[in-house]
């Protein structure tokens, strides 16, 4: 557990580089299994104008660009459960863990709505860890949106 607070912290960095940028803050983090941080990312979905800049599909294309397919031994770390779109990437590129901080029971794709990483129809279901540094994950969100209010 001590590692994946470890790296969950790292994605909660990313989170509040997000909401400094006034995007939702979500964070994301990938790791080899030699622990080696692959990527981070912020949600970058405002500040690219594009609906698909969540931080868990921006650090999967970042560890693809340099010619995997798949990621069976690597972990994703986010702060908030994967959405649906995300979940579909975390199955196809065969992401090994992923261990996230809050659920999202408004789009959560991992367990709160939908359980798309645990679906036995699909051809992957890596393994799910949720809960890691839940409070802070499920604060910093709500920070952000009591300042938008």
């Amino acid at each position: 557990m001590h590692n994946d607070e470890y790296y969950m912290r790292i994605a909660l960095t990313e989170a509040s580089r997000a909401a400094q940028l006034d995007e939702i803050p979500v964070g994301a983090v990938l790791v080899d299994d030699d622990n080696n941080i692959i990527a981070k990312a912020a949600n970058q979905t405002r500040h690219n104008q594009n609906p698909l800049g969540h931080a868990e599909k921006l650090v999967i294309e970042q560890a693809l660009a340099d010619g995997k397919k798949f990621l069976y031994n690597y972990t994703l770390y986010v702060t908030l459960e994967p959405c649906i779109m995300c979940s579909g990437l975390i199955v196809l590129s065969r992401i090994g863990k992923v261990v996230y901080g809050c659920p999202d029971p408004k789009a959560g794709g991992s367990g709160s709505l939908y359980h798309v990483l645990k679906d036995k129809r699909l051809n992957h279901n890596p393994q799910v860890i949720s809960g890691v540094l839940e409070e802070e994950c499920s604060q910093i969100l709500k920070d952000y949106f009591n300042s938008k209010r």
